[in-house]
């Protein structure tokens, strides 16, 4: 539990901080007394949420003095108990909140970790990764913690060791803004994906985790209904990844950063085939061409994704299509289009603007999407052959 020195210590940079310990409890009369009483230990400030228990949670509550008190008599799921905490944390002016588990899974004493974590990394949202050798672990709880690990790696791109784990600090007035839909416990999988595409910081720190035997455990999550409706949120999230959220992630980024920076950040050490590089200075090419002005990157950088090319290589690429190319590209565009129509001539009747298009649509898309094509295979080919003949001449350097 740690000495009395210590103790005072914490409770310290709990204040300091602003920072809180919320308790979400349904029907856990067993072990409720004995966890807010270690947290006790370490700081005062805590909020408990009594998500409409039936037992004798409220009178065990009502002899606790010190600590803040959300209640009400409807049982409505976990995600909505933490969401409560955070509003009643917000209204206390609590900069951020440990959430923990009230059936006595979680050692108060791991509270310590969380408050260095913060202080060397403020406005992150750390998860307690439970130490899971030698403990007598549910079959269930581990399938679906590795199910849930896939699942956030694929909508945030970010590889995490326990994304399950109820014991977290939250950067709440960070994430105050933010509006949460979900209610039950796939709650904690919407709250760290949106985080994570908030661009805030989602990382583990190192936590201990009790598992009571068997026949002691006191669980609410319900096999096919909680796994069905994770199920569902996932698909959703994966689906505004894709379209949305991955490549606004990798457009911020590139953002702000010279095309210089770009290049010796993610090129020049790149280890990539030449045909890998080609494909991406092709495919950026062909982007910056195609005729979806304003969706150019966005699309661009999805495709990029799915078709594992260096993205870096694209943005530098696809930047052909920058204002002083526009005219070029407009006019080239209605030349080819002019040739795919069977006009075949090199003069245009329209102004090199974009503001002319809807004038000539027809040919302009015709050639812009011809264009692209050739352009993107063009320097495709052009860039490989001059990436092996520079690696040819660097072989007869060496």
């Amino acid at each position: 539990m740690g000495n009395g020195i210590k103790d005072i210590q914490l409770a310290g940079e709990f204040d300091a901080l602003k920072c809180c310990v919320i308790i979400p409890t349904y029907n856990n009369e067993k072990s409720l007394a004995q966890v807010i009483a270690d947290v006790k230990r370490y700081t005062s400030n805590i909020i408990v949420v009594n998500d409409g228990s039936t037992d004798s949670t409220a009178k065990i509550l009502s002899e606790v003095d010190g600590i803040e008190i959300v209640s009400y008599p409807a049982n409505k799921g976990k995600g909505y108990a933490i969401r409560q905490g955070f509003k009643k944390a917000l209204e206390l002016d609590y900069h951020y909140a440990v959430t923990m588990d009230s059936d006595g899974q979680h050692y108060a004493s791991d509270l310590a970790t969380f408050i260095q974590a913060v202080k060397e990394d403020p406005n992150s949202l750390f998860i307690g990764s439970r130490f899971m050798e030698g403990k007598d672990q549910p079959k269930s709880s581990g399938f679906a913690n590795k199910f849930s690990n896939f699942w956030f790696w694929v909508e945030t791109g970010l590889k995490l060791p326990d994304t399950q784990s109820g014991y977290r600090l939250y950067p709440i007035r960070a994430m105050e803004k933010k509006k949460w839909f979900c209610n039950k416990y796939e709650f904690e999988i919407e709250v760290i994906v949106r985080a994570a595409w908030k661009g805030i910081k989602v990382a583990c720190v190192p936590i201990d985790v009790y598992y009571p035997s068997q026949e002691e455990r006191v669980t609410h999550f319900r096999p096919f209904k909680d796994f069905f409706r994770i199920t569902v949120l996932n698909t959703i999230l994966v689906t505004l990844a894709f379209l949305i959220h991955r490549p606004r992630m990798i457009f911020r980024e590139f953002k702000g950063k010279s095309l210089k920076e770009i290049y010796i950040t993610y090129v020049k050490n790149a280890n990539e085939t030449k045909g890998k590089i080609a494909g991406a200075i092709g495919f950026g090419v062909f982007m910056g061409i195609f005729p979806i002005w304003g969706y150019q990157l966005l699309i661009g950088f999805l495709l990029a994704h799915l078709f594992k090319l260096n993205k870096a290589i694209f943005f530098i690429a696809a930047n052909i299509s920058l204002p002083p190319m526009i005219p070029f590209i407009l006019y080239l565009s209605y030349v080819t289009g002019s040739y795919l129509m069977g006009q075949g001539s090199w003069k245009v009747d329209a102004d090199l603007d974009i503001a002319s298009i809807s004038a000539n649509i027809k040919q302009y898309i015709i050639g812009a999407i011809g264009l692209s094509f050739i352009m993107g295979s063009a320097f495709y080919v052009c860039s490989y052959l001059i990436i092996s003949l520079f690696k040819s001449l660097k072989k007869q350097n060496a």
